[in-house]
């Protein structure tokens, strides 16, 4: 009778054990609005962050791109939000920090690992704050058909002079359009074009910081001089660019009726699918031999606390995890065109994705400049740029006229703190 009480105290104990053991595991769910990477997260590296880590599993629940704001906003009002929450760039971000949505992570282990253009996209405006974990960047140049500059005899251009000379024996010898852009979608001239080599002329960021202290305007010659490069882009973009879509650019492009396509580093995923031939690529071509050159490496996902999360310990040994180098190798080679922003190199898999990253090494990285703290009013200077652009690549406004317009525009409502 002994021996039946004791076994049934230590099968009760047993299970008590058992029971407890599964109750403190905690379980932390992500909201994002990336649907399209939920195998990468699945198969990758939610695993990886769980062998490490057995007493955390991890959920990722995406929802769709375009109801994720929304969505996200709903369930934050109403506490029902997931333990962790993918930050868009910028502003969308800065608003739910000042409602009080996402918590100060500034002190979080391995913040260290990012260096402060990175966390710009998630960093208040004095500075004093970072609320997400900075995940990836995309990075700005051209992406060519290296058939197409083998057939022709055409070197990678590094200046201007060489560029254009290079889309000049394009065209001459007829085969290829030089360029695929078009300019009916409009953000298409700013993004893959303003955006694109701009930073050459104003200097990174030296110059994006002076437009918003004020000490710089868009009237100044470093803002109106890649207006002028870009007017020069009508020549080589083909028949009937003014009515082309970015799907239309997309598909000249692979199916290798161009030689050049103004890029941002998300087409090399897709680009790797369609294109039948060998590509490279080449970053903004700088003035003159020998200059400073300046990449748009602009920040695009990050991902932080939901202040009210009631794992927060477990969330943020997560986000310790996500600002590792380990987190940052497989993002990166999992998703090529999506760059670690992390200060750890990452050598990329992907060759394309490899040459774009590359230029990290020899140019001085910057973000788009109208994305932080200047298109917060009305007009809104992203959206003014995107017009501007395809206006001056159309020939329908002059570089200087696009300049002064949007310098009128952001007058009207910003005033450069003091």
């Amino acid at each position: 009778m002994t021996r039946t009480i004791v076994k049934a105290m230590l099968v009760s104990t047993s299970l008590f054990a058992s029971i407890s053991a599964a109750s403190a595991e905690t379980t932390l769910t992500i909201e994002s609005w990336r649907n399209d990477d939920i195998k990468i997260w699945q198969e990758k590296l939610i695993p990886a962050f769980e062998a490490k880590n057995p007493g955390i599993k991890v959920n990722f629940a995406p929802t769709a791109p375009t109801e994720y704001n929304a969505a996200l906003n709903a369930k934050l009002d109403a506490g029902s939000a997931g333990d962790l929450i993918t930050c868009r760039p910028f502003d969308a971000s800065l608003e739910l920090y000042n409602k009080g949505h996402l918590a100060d992570l500034s002190g979080l282990k391995g913040m260290e690992n990012f260096s402060d253009v990175a966390k710009s996209a998630w960093t208040t405006d004095d500075g004093k704050a970072t609320f997400c974990v900075p995940m990836a960047s995309v990075i700005h140049g051209f992406i060519y058909n290296k058939d197409a500059f083998d057939k022709l005899g055409i070197a990678v251009p590094a200046t201007e002079a060489e560029f254009f000379a290079a889309l000049d024996k394009i065209k001459a010898d007829g085969t290829y359009i030089p360029m695929a852009m078009g300019t009916k979608d409009l953000w298409e001239a700013a993004t893959m074009g303003y955006q694109n080599i701009g930073p050459n002329y104003w200097k990174g960021e030296e110059g994006r910081l002076a437009l918003i202290k004020g000490e710089q305007k868009l009237t100044d010659a470093a803002w109106v001089e890649p207006y002028k490069t870009l007017a020069k882009w009508k020549d080589y973009l083909g028949d009937g660019f003014e009515a082309q879509t970015y799907p239309d650019s997309q598909n000249m492009f692979t199916l290798g009726r161009a030689a050049i396509y103004p890029a941002g580093s998300w087409e090399i995923s897709g680009f790797n699918t369609q294109a039948q031939f060998k590509m490279g690529a080449f970053p903004p071509p700088v003035k003159n031999a020998g200059d400073t050159c300046y990449i748009s490496d602009h920040n695009d996902i990050g991902i932080g606390l939901n202040a009210k999360s009631a794992n927060a310990e477990a969330a943020k040994t997560f986000l310790t995890w996500v600002a590792s180098p380990e987190f940052a190798e497989i993002y990166a080679n999992s998703l090529p065109g999506f760059f670690s922003l992390n200060s750890t190199a990452v050598k990329m898999s992907d060759p394309l994705a490899q040459e774009f990253v590359s230029w990290r090494d020899k140019c001085k990285s910057t973000i788009r400049s109208t994305y932080q703290i200047l298109s917060r009013g009305t007009p809104n200077l992203e959206n003014e740029t995107w017009t501007a652009s395809a206006n001056v690549i159309n020939g329908t406004s002059t570089p200087e006229d696009a300049a002064k317009k949007l310098q009128e525009g952001l007058d009207s409502w910003y005033k450069p703190a003091k």
